[in-house]
């Protein structure tokens, strides 16, 4: 029997973004590539009310009321891709840590590139906020939203923070 996955797509600031939802929860957030919403199965069903509630909470973080997400969480990975997944839900928001740091945090400091991997794999970001994630020496490193994506995304944390981590 297979489960039943809903989809929505919402408008933003940073361009519509794809939901995508399990009785479980949220599964993932696609980007859009080219302006167009990401593409979904066929068997996904079309079901805004079943997103709502992911809706509603990233409105919200794009509003600047929101800095931590409280939504049920049902993203699919490795058992080491969770963990650097539960890793990431731990930055504080207008923060920016390393991927070293990331990797020293879940106990792995020599897998710095593992953790990019797993970092970049992240179906869920915004929620599990892989953009505060920075190269080592503070550049701007890849992201599935582009760089100047990630850039926004720091910019409003920080503006909402009251902070500056452009320096």
């Amino acid at each position: 029997m297979s489960t039943a996955i809903w989809h929505d797509t919402m408008d933003s600031p940073i361009g519509p973004l794809r939901l995508a939802a399990d009785a479980r929860g949220l599964r993932q957030v696609w980007f859009a590539r080219d302006g167009q919403p990401h593409a979904v199965p066929p068997h996904w069903q079309h079901a805004p009310d079943a997103l709502r509630f992911a809706r509603v909470q990233l409105q919200e973080y794009f509003d600047g009321t929101r800095r931590a997400f409280s939504l049920p969480l049902h993203p699919l990975g490795t058992p080491f891709q969770q963990e650097v997944w539960r890793a990431l839900a731990e930055i504080p928001y207008g923060q920016t840590i390393s991927y070293g740091e990331l990797a020293r945090r879940i106990g792995s400091p020599a897998a710095v590139r593992a953790v990019g991997a797993a970092n970049g794999r992240n179906p869920l970001p915004l929620v599990l906020p892989c953009h505060r994630v920075i190269g080592s020496n503070g550049s701007l490193t890849g992201f599935g939203g582009g760089l100047p994506t990630k850039r926004w995304l720091l910019g409003l944390e920080a503006r909402v923070a009251g902070g500056d981590l452009f320096g």
